[in-house]
């Protein structure tokens, strides 16, 4: 009886190990739900449709958690259309404060860019900040929280009004190609300005 039991026992701790039966294969995905382009294993974030620049990349959801409205969605367009632009400007700086200075400045040059904000001082870079806060106040009219930026429903992400006699006289196709190819640009730029400050981090030698 008592070997009957022990049997019984080990036979049973061994079917939680069995191999499942075999049969038909289940899967979750279902064939109406679209995968990212990007990012194949990732669901397309649906929200980013249509976008200019959108190729279905959104890892973390954000046009989901963060863009619910419109509004919102378009915050999340200037946000980056903005860090963009000042990526450009600061890979572009990044280089050239190497090599050259303004006259005011010349007393002022480092080697390493890294360095720029030490050598001006508290007093330089608070200016940079309150002109970029001024701007950023004055060019969106005061309204310059997530909640108030786009209460205007004709206002377009990134559309500060310096470039429209530029694009006069372009069709709709033509600007769009102008747009995306600021978007590239942007994008690069801050994978290019975030390399160099920490290539001059960890070698401790200038860029170049």
């Amino acid at each position: 009886m008592t070997k009957i039991a022990v049997l019984a026992a080990f036979l049973g701790s061994a079917a939680a190990f069995a191999p499942a039966p075999a049969g038909k294969a289940t899967t979750s995905l279902r064939s109406d739900v679209q995968m990212s382009e990007s990012l194949p294993f990732l669901r397309n974030p649906s929200r980013t449709d249509g976008l200019i620049g959108s190729v279905g990349f959104d890892p973390l959801g954000l046009s989901e958690m963060w863009g619910s409205t419109d509004a919102d969605l378009k915050w999340l367009q200037e946000a980056e259309i903005k860090h963009g632009r000042v990526a450009m400007l600061a890979a572009v700086g990044f280089i050239t404060s190497e090599y050259f200075t303004l006259p005011m400045f010349h007393d002022l040059q480092v080697a390493d860019s890294n360095m720029a904000p030490t050598a001006i001082g508290m007093s330089g870079m608070m200016q940079i900040i309150v002109f970029a806060g001024f701007e950023e106040w004055r060019t969106n009219k005061g309204n310059i929280t997530m909640d108030t930026m786009f209460e205007d429903p004709d206002r377009k992400p990134g559309d500060l009004g310096f470039a429209l006699e530029r694009l006069k006289g372009k069709s709709e196709e033509e600007v769009n190609k102008l747009k995306l190819q600021e978007l590239k640009n942007g994008r690069l730029a801050m994978l290019a300005i975030g390399g160099m400050i920490h290539h001059n981090w960890i070698t401790g030698e200038p860029l170049l």
